[in-house]
Formats: C-alpha cells, structure tokens, sequence
C-alpha cells in the first residue's frame, strides 16, 4: 500500500523541473524579446502636398436695442449671404450653419446698481466646403459684399489623405533605420532583425489661415481677395525595436 502512495509524488517531482523552465530564442515556441539585447528607436517623417479643398467661415454680427430686432437684422444679412455664396457656384449641401447665438449687452455696472441690459447681440456663422480652390476668394467676396461682417479664416485641407499618410510613414521608417544603423555603428553591434513596430500617429497641418476680418475691415473689402493655398503638411512617427547581436571581434559587422 505504501509503494502505491509514493508514485504519483515522484511523478509530480520529476515533472516539476519541466514545468519552471523557459523557451529560449530558436525553440518552436513564439521568441521571448527579454531573452536577447534590444535597441529601440523612434523615427519621424513628412509629407507636403497640395490642398483640395477649403473652408470658408463668414459669419453676420448685429446689434439692436431689442432681441427681436438683432436677431431679424441678422437673419436678413445671414439669407443674402448665403444666397450670394450659392450663386458663386456653391452647391447647398456645402454651406452649413455652425453657430447661432443672441446674447444681451450690459452697461458698466455702477457700485450701487446691478447690471443694466443696453441692447442686443445676434450672430450667425456658416462654413462654406469650396473643393474648386479657385473659388475660395469669390466665395469670401459674395459673402463680404452681401452682409457678411465677420471672416473667420480659411482652412485648407485634403478630401483623400491615403497617399500622403503613407508617404509620411515611409519617411517615418526610413528616419527610424537610419538612426538604427547610426547606433549599432556607435555600439559595434549587429541589427539582427525587427521584433516590434509601433505607429505613433499621423497628423495633418493646414497651411497657416491666411487672414481674419471682424466689423468695418471686411466691410470695406473692395478689391478682388488674393488666396493661395500653399501646402499641407502630413507628420508620422514611428518606434521600432531591433534585436542585436555583438560584433564578433575586432573587425567590421558583416
């Protein structure tokens, strides 16, 4: 009976040992990177092109004694804008209204009296989507000269940024190798082979707006409104993880 009881233990201490071992690089299980040297390095890049497209932010600011009054002063303007917009060549589905506001306006409060109501403030914004950059500054002169009395600047961007995004990236990794390579020169080490890439984001930059207008400045717009929209910038950056080796000896890395 006592030979019976002692067997599964001896089993379960030869096996144990097995148990606690780990898969070293080269073995049929999926490589460990704590097991061997690694090099880390991030790399950025850039990609310039031209924009397809802009937007276009006019808006209309009125004030009047009355709320009634400011808001039917701004919705008179705010029609003729977008009327004016649309026979530039505009279709409708582009022009979108992004801000309505109607806010009082308060006299200087005296010490002894709370603030007075002097009047009121309307507004209207929309965002005009020009993808025929030619029109961008037709677009800004229907709408000054029809009642727009606020130019809130342009914003020229990209309906498709695939081919840019992935010139970026490739920039990116190229930057990342050449820092690499730069490195393992330094350390006397080998590159082995890529155990890890990480994409750190793609970000895109407009071209700075080219200007912005409030009030009697872009009411006075009397001449034709010169724009050009440059180019956009796409940023990537990534971060690869090499495996590495010593050199042997003294002479060069193969």
């Amino acid at each position: 009976m006592r030979k019976t009881l002692l067997m599964p233990l001896i089993v379960l201490a030869l096996a144990a040992p097995l148990a606690a071992q780990t898969v070293r690089p080269g073995g049929s299980e999926a490589k460990d990177t704590m097991e061997f040297p690694i090099l880390t390095v991030s790399g950025s890049g850039q990609a310039r092109v031209a924009p397809d497209e802009a937007t276009v932010r006019l808006g209309v600011l009125a004030q009047a004694p009355t709320a009634r009054e400011a808001q039917t002063q701004v919705n008179r303007s705010a029609q003729a804008v977008l009327d004016a917009i649309r026979k530039v060549g505009v279709p409708p589905e582009r022009i979108q209204t992004t801000g309505l506001s109607l806010s009082p306006q308060y006299a200087e409060a005296r010490s002894n009296q709370g603030p007075r109501i002097t009047g009121y403030q309307a507004a209207n914004t929309v965002s005009v989507l020009v993808e025929d950059l030619a029109k961008v500054g037709p677009v800004i002169d229907a709408g000054l000269t029809s009642g727009a009395n606020n130019l809130d600047g342009v914003e020229f961007g990209l309906r498709n940024d695939d081919a840019a995004r992935a010139a970026a990236l490739t920039d990116a990794v190229r930057s990342a190798r050449a820092k690499a390579e730069a490195l393992a020169k330094a350390l006397r080490v080998k590159l082995e082979e890529i155990v890890e890439v990480a994409e750190g984001g793609v970000s895109i930059s407009p071209p700075p707006t080219p200007f912005r207008a409030r009030g009697a400045l872009a009411m006075d717009a009397m001449v034709a409104t010169p724009v050009s929209a440059g180019e956009v910038g796409v940023e990537a950056s990534v971060t690869v993880r090499w495996r590495i080796a010593p050199c042997p000896g003294d002479g060069p890395c193969s």
